[in-house]
């Protein structure tokens, strides 16, 4: 089986191949001369070109635009899940769901990346909406694993190598197609555990506070205005959250697990680091909407310039592809089939088995 990352080195099959022929340590990626690497800092004059030169649209308006959209067809979704149709119901519950995730997801995301407005005062308390009070999940968790640690040290082992997503005493169905419809019922239990770990009791307190203030609403909207009671009203919630939490924990481990691994000791110059170790998906409406640009289809720009909204991500796509590529360094792209069954096949090695260093940095 092979899946095709499409980087000068070939194939991730391929080179893998060629390392267990060649068995030196320092040949990592053919095409890759770690002599030769470019300086981050000319991408980023390229890039801050074109973030200077932006208007307020590009920069946050075309973000907001959906955030609007999607509380509309949130409405609608309400509107749709009053009438004793099966039609209705799933439609309005694939509504409901599109504007979950768009804003527990793509808006979290953002938000806690400070890259919904220009003052960054607002970042923590827009992160706290979106997260917790739409997601209920702990935005302090998702801070510290997520801005602390996953970014900074992005596929380095035991630190950011996305080994959170792992639960390797579940068999590879169960864990790729249905563990994840339990999403939206472990969430509060993670986050609840997670802050009791680090025995952040105010936090926890705040997180109670927003995550069932915002749960509260949503149950009794679903109750007034779509007319549920309120036991039929959270298992419709559940199910609405459920629709895409599958594809939710795919494209989270798509992106990273099974791509070059590195030691805290041996992590490379950071533009090498982000070629190596981060994979795009291809642009997919429905997933581009409901997690946004920077998770799908641009995650390698994300990674290298988390700041940037999804829209100014799409804009400096080209941009950073062709860096990349003229210097040699790898630009991973796969296809979402490709990547599911490369999980399904190898699901053993990449989700059970602790992942290898598989690259060693050398001397930068």
């Amino acid at each position: 089986m092979c899946i095709e990352l499409r980087s000068r080195s070939g194939t991730l099959v391929e080179y893998m191949r060629k390392m267990n022929e060649s068995k030196k340590k320092d040949e990592v990626f053919d095409s890759v001369k770690l002599d030769s690497i470019p300086e981050f800092s000319k991408l980023k004059q390229k890039v801050d070109y074109v973030v200077k030169n932006s208007s307020w649209w590009d920069l946050y308006g075309v973000d907001w635009t959906l955030v609007a959209v999607m509380g509309f067809l949130f409405a609608v979704s309400l509107w749709l899940l009053r009438f004793d149709s099966w039609l209705t119901f799933f439609a309005g519950a694939f509504l409901y769901s599109l504007f979950h995730h768009s804003f527990a997801t793509k808006c979290g995301h953002l938000a806690g990346h400070g890259s919904m407005c220009q003052n960054k005062k607002y970042s923590r308390p827009l992160a706290a909406f979106f997260i917790e009070f739409t997601g209920q999940f702990s935005e302090e968790l998702a801070y510290d694993a997520h801005i602390k640690e996953h970014h900074p040290y992005t596929n380095v082992l035991g630190i950011g190598d996305s080994s959170t997503w792992k639960a390797p005493f579940l068999p590879r169905y169960i864990y790729m197609f249905i563990a994840p419809m339990l999403l939206p019922i472990v969430t509060p239990l993670v986050s609840v555990a997670g802050l009791l770990e680090k025995r952040a009791y105010f936090g926890l307190l705040k997180y109670i506070i927003r995550a069932g203030a915002g749960f509260a609403l949503v149950t009794a909207l679903f109750v007034k205005v779509s007319n549920y009671n309120t036991g039929s009203a959270l298992l419709v919630i559940w199910f609405s959250r459920a629709i895409l939490s599958i594809p939710y924990i795919h494209v989270n481990i798509f992106q990273h697990i099974g791509l070059p691994m590195y030691s805290k000791q041996n992590r490379p110059v950071r533009i090498y680091q982000m070629a190596t170790g981060v994979l795009n998906l291809p642009s997919n409406p429905l997933l581009d909407y409901a997690f946004g640009h920077s998770i799908i289809s641009c995650h390698v720009e994300h990674h290298l310039f988390p700041s940037l909204s999804d829209n100014m991500c799409l804009k400096i796509k080209p941009i950073v592809s062709k860096f990349l590529k003229e210097n040699g360094l790898p630009y991973n792209e796969a296809t979402y089939s490709n990547r599911l069954k490369l999980f399904i096949d190898k699901y053993e090695t990449l989700m059970v088995n602790a992942p290898p260093i598989t690259h060693f940095a050398g001397i930068q």
